[in-house]
């Protein structure tokens, strides 16, 4: 007999909230807090930037997307590894560099230039935009779980502010760069969600590939 709330031991780890979402938003956003810990990297130039949720979205905070992007840019792996940036996050009404939002499918047409797909993520100059339906669902054939995908994004589209081309896969089996396209195709590399490997940056030849994108998604419940 399953016990009842009563009887759940303390501790007992919560299953994350659903996120919902309508296929179109208002375009008003929640502001994430800012962080009081020193900037992530030692050298640099210093860049700060801002979290925020189209308050259409249900189930996930601007503090809680917040700190799946910060714990992604403060990774040793990720972009303040090679001395050229430091990146702090700042909060409402705060000046900054950048803002890296999550948005539904038709605020991310509205926010991004070019094609209005509905389905990618993307940079348009100090708008780093995250589409909810791939935090949602990731991609299908990742090889990855969400977690990396997740990680992928934001490091993907936070390159694009930092003036990172596409790149190609360098080889079968390889890992695929940061900045390939990969939430549309891996092209024979596997998933990799960071810039930095080994210590490293870890780069591809520039280019992209000519792939097909899926319909757009059309929001839940």
């Amino acid at each position: 007999m399953p016990p009842s709330k009563a009887q759940v031991p303390e501790g007992t780890p919560r299953s994350p909230a659903r996120i919902t979402y309508p296929a179109a938003g208002h375009e008003k956003f929640a502001v994430a807090s800012g962080e009081t810990a020193a900037p992530a990297g030692k050298k640099g130039e210093l860049l700060h930037y801002q979290v925020a949720v189209e308050r259409d979205i249900h189930g996930v905070t601007a503090d809680e997307f917040a700190r799946t992007v910060t714990a992604t840019l403060r990774d040793p792996r990720s972009w303040t590894a090679g001395g050229e940036w430091r990146l702090q996050r700042v909060g409402p009404g705060d000046r900054a560099d950048f803002v890296v939002r999550l948005v539904t499918p038709k605020t991310r047409d509205a926010l991004c230039a070019g094609a209005r797909d509905g389905y990618t993520s993307c940079r348009s100059g100090d708008k780093v935009v995250v589409n909810v339906a791939r935090w949602v669902k990731g991609v299908p054939g990742y090889g990855a779980g969400l977690d990396a995908y997740r990680q992928y994004v934001i490091n993907h589209e936070v390159g694009h502010r930092l003036h990172q081309a596409h790149e190609l896969c360098p080889g079968k089996g390889d890992p695929a760069p940061v900045m390939q396209q990969q939430t549309l195709g891996l092209h024979g590399c596997t998933a990799n969600a960071w810039p930095f490997l080994n210590g490293d940056r870890y780069r591809g030849r520039i280019g992209a590939y000519d792939d097909n994108v899926p319909p757009r998604d059309k929001g839940n419940p």
